[in-house]
């Protein structure tokens, strides 16, 4: 069985990582892959968004099955592009991936259904949000969010006045994030412990995975501009029994149903970004992929076969499927380059990786973000550059090994947060 992987990051390649234990599977493909996944499967020079090379590749290599991870390629089409093909794969088609897409869409959907999340107002004109963050009822800090995607960054917490007319600037005037800020969304801050919730959903029925906790800001302390992620934890450790069932209850099995009597049933691995507030869970965000680096410490926890649940969700059949998870403690330290999450420079040489791109203490996964193999070694192509990973019966065994091999680990300007599972 040939399985292609659609995407370059880290999540890529831990879903790469999972799938290899796989024995149907005779050919593992990374479309386009990094220097890192090379070493775990075949890379294809196919950008993630060229859906018309995509099918190319796809027909003529004799694809069986894709897996599409990223949320660009999801929110153009990939999906029904492959299905159109007949071609099976595991992702939301592009309507369904509105709820990532469009933050609009998503708030717009949990008011219409009553699925808890802040209070919220739209703006397509600046002028008019800008009026809006000035009135004296309105309370501070306030978030701010781009209606599109933007690679995790499209948030942005103002503490007053100023900061909110800075971000509307950024966002809505100077297209900081290009036509995702045309419309903004403005919603009350929610003060709580995060936690973040994958689940594997085929329309009809929902299975999530193990919690997760992830740390967005920069620099330690929670300081510093929104990342993609600079760490996560698995288990949560604020996400209990009773919150786990509550939140089943008021948000899980609620979106799902929504989403299908809206006419665009989510078929994939839907995640959920909850605040616990003293009102209860709410809803921070959807993403309609497996989030990144949350993957990197779920699918490391996951005993069942990952194909079998990726074709039960394609399939249809999840509720036929048992997914079982081990009792350990997973830690993820992200290694990024300095300037991220704003410019940075790659090129460098990584220090510290054995010749497969592994850790050489062998106690940590490795997983390969943004980096290229070229002459016997490896170097940064991106921000986030890896992935440190480690598993232990404890979240404090599981840190104290993943920061030893952060610590064997070096390249030019590195730096990462030495407080992950802190916060």
């Amino acid at each position: 069985m040939k399985v292609l992987v659609i995407g370059s990051g880290g999540r890529e390649h831990a879903i790469i990582k999972a799938l290899k234990k796989n024995r149907r599977i005779s050919q593992l493909y990374a479309a386009p892959g990094n220097g890192g996944i090379g070493r775990d499967a075949q890379n294809a020079p196919v950008k993630s968004t060229d859906i018309p090379a995509m099918l190319e590749f796809t027909l003529k290599n004799k694809i069986d099955y894709i897996v599409v991870a990223p949320d660009d390629p999801l929110a153009a089409g990939t999906v029904d592009a492959l299905e159109e093909k007949k071609i099976r794969c595991f992702g939301p088609n592009k309507a369904a991936a509105r709820i990532e897409s469009s933050k609009i869409f998503a708030k717009e959907l949990m008011k219409k259904y009553g699925i808890p999340t802040a209070s919220y107002e739209i703006f397509s004109d600046a002028d008019k949000a800008a009026d809006y963050v000035k009135q004296d009822n309105v309370s501070f800090p306030l978030v701010i969010k781009a209606d599109g995607l933007a690679l995790g960054k499209g948030v942005i917490i103002a503490a007053d006045t100023d900061e909110a007319l800075n971000a509307i600037n950024a966002v809505m005037c100077e297209k900081k994030f290009g036509s995702s800020g045309n419309s903004i969304v403005i919603e009350e801050y929610l003060a709580g412990n995060e936690v973040s919730v994958l689940a594997f959903t085929d329309g009809k029925n929902i299975k999530p995975v193990v919690s997760s906790m992830d740390h967005k800001r920069a620099f330690d302390g929670n300081k510093g501009p929104n990342t993609g992620g600079m760490g996560v934890i698995a288990p949560n450790p604020h996400y209990t029994k009773e919150i786990e069932l509550l939140c089943n209850e008021k948000i899980f099995l609620p979106t799902i149903r929504a989403m299908r009597k809206e006419g665009c049933p989510f078929k994939g691995c839907l995640y959920f970004g909850l605040m616990l507030t003293p009102r209860g869970p709410m809803v921070i965000e959807y993403n309609c992929r497996f989030g990144d680096p949350e993957t990197q410490v779920i699918l490391p926890l996951l005993e069942t076969d990952l194909l079998e649940i990726m074709e039960a969700v394609t399939d249809e059949k999840l509720a036929d499927i048992n997914i079982s998870w081990t009792d350990n403690h997973a830690a993820c330290v992200i290694l990024a380059s300095g300037g991220y999450p704003s410019s940075y420079k790659t090129g460098y040489v990584i220090d510290g990786l054995n010749e497969t791109g592994s850790s050489k203490n062998g106690d940590a996964i490795i997983y390969h973000g943004g980096t290229e193999y070229k002459d016997g070694a490896f170097f940064t192509a991106g921000g986030r550059v890896l992935g440190v990973t480690a598993i232990a019966q404890s979240l404090e065994d599981a840190l104290k090994i993943a920061y030893n091999n952060v610590n064997a680990i070096d390249f030019k300007d590195m730096f990462c947060r030495r407080d992950i599972g802190k916060y």
